[in-house]
């Protein structure tokens, strides 16, 4: 049960920190709502995407 979760987690982790290598470039430019909006996308899709991987990992098996 702990496997899916820290599954998830990493997966999550790993997409929010590409997503804010991208955007740090712009960051100079943003304001702070625009960041707090960015990193709520970011945690957003990050989870959307990991909840995809793992539901296509599983349902292969």
């Amino acid at each position: 049960m702990i496997r899916p979760i820290l599954l998830s987690a990493v997966l999550t982790g790993i997409f929010c920190a590409c997503f804010a290598v991208g955007i740090d470039w712009l960051t100079d430019m943003l304001q702070r709502g625009q960041v707090i909006g960015i990193s709520f996308a970011s945690g957003f899709l990050g989870s959307l995407f990991a909840s995809t991987v793992l539901r296509q990992w599983t349902e292969k098996k």
